[in-house]
């Protein structure tokens, strides 16, 4: 396979099979056209909501999650539960292609972000307090997330 160096593997819950996306590259006020104040200030500027007020973290919708920046799916609902945070929390990616974790020291703390594969998103942190079958925590923000619910 001869793919760019701008393409990267993503895994389509549609499809359940990888495919190669481009990588989704944006200056900041081409990403305030089409996001809100608040998904900017979270998603490209790693901002947080204030607990137990996104629209996601009492929801029990089915579907997936996607990035609100790119629309590459992030999470399954079947993986969504109550951590008691006030974030939707999650206990796996629906594949670790899409996602990226990386070390954030802010806050006077270590912590695994979370970031979208394809456009570097930040969607939140990941912890190792979770249930079964991982005991991961994907305590994600609201704001950077968009529910796509299955028909």
């Amino acid at each position: 396979m001869n793919h760019s160096s701008n393409e990267i593997p993503i895994f389509m819950v549609k499809s359940g099979k990888i495919k190669m996306m481009e990588k989704v590259y944006k200056e900041d006020e081409d990403w305030l056209k089409i996001l809100t104040p608040e998904q900017f200030q979270v998603a490209r500027k790693r901002g947080t909501e204030m607990a137990f007020t996104g629209k996601y973290h009492n929801c029990h919708e089915d579907g997936i999650y996607q990035c609100v920046c790119c629309d590459t799916d992030l999470f399954d609902s079947k993986t969504k539960f109550e951590s008691g945070t006030g974030w939707p929390s999650f206990w796996e990616p629906v594949a670790m292609e899409n996602v990226v974790e990386v070390e954030d020291r802010s806050l006077f703390m270590i912590r695994m972000e979370v970031l979208c594969a394809r456009c570097d998103a930040h969607l939140g942190h990941v912890f190792d307090d979770g249930p079964p079958p991982t005991g991961k925590r994907y305590c994600m923000n609201s704001a950077s997330l968009k529910l796509v619910k299955r028909p």
